[in-house]
């Protein structure tokens, strides 16, 4: 994590700050299009690291926003809730994605739910995130997933990155 705060700085960032060793990056920018953020830092970590990564930039407002958001607000256990970060809003096809994996899903007999809310899917698996057939096709089955760009967080790393965030 020591390597990526210095590739933060020197492509001009500041108050970098890494969490934990999960990718996570908070960071201070005078550059107004996140959008141009993100694809800066994913050339930079493939020409640095040799690592090709999709990269989402949220600013403040757009990450606390999420967590009011969240339709799973009275989920007792945060082990249960998940974030998929999207680096745009999603088309009729990610839609159409979860809308099968729910379905999907229901047929074997889970209880896991999934709602899409501006670019980020929330995930609900009341029975454990490891074991959940959801969680499984909506993240991890790259075959046509218009998913696949997304970044997935635990509740507990969403809303510490908040915390990370200061006011």
């Amino acid at each position: 994590m020591a390597e990526l705060r210095q590739l933060m700085t020197s492509l001009g960032h500041s108050d970098v700050t890494t969490y934990i060793q999960t990718g996570n990056v908070i960071f201070t920018t005078a550059r107004a299009d996140l959008q141009d953020v993100a694809g800066e830092l994913e050339t930079a970590l493939a020409a640095t690291f040799s690592v090709r990564s999709p990269v989402i930039v949220l600013s403040r407002a757009e990450l606390a926003a999420v967590i009011r958001a969240n339709p799973y607000q009275d989920e007792e256990n945060p082990r249960y809730v998940h974030c998929v970060f999207l680096p745009a809003d999603p088309g009729q096809a990610a839609y159409d994605h979860v809308a099968a994996c729910l379905a999907m899903a229901a047929g074997k007999g889970s209880r896991d739910e999934a709602v899409i809310i501006g670019r980020t899917v929330y995930l609900h698996t009341p029975d454990g995130f490891g074991t959940s057939e959801l969680a499984r096709e909506v993240l991890l089955n790259r075959k046509s997933n218009p998913l696949s760009a997304g970044t997935a967080r635990n509740w507990n790393t969403t809303t510490k990155l908040l915390a990370l965030c200061g006011d």
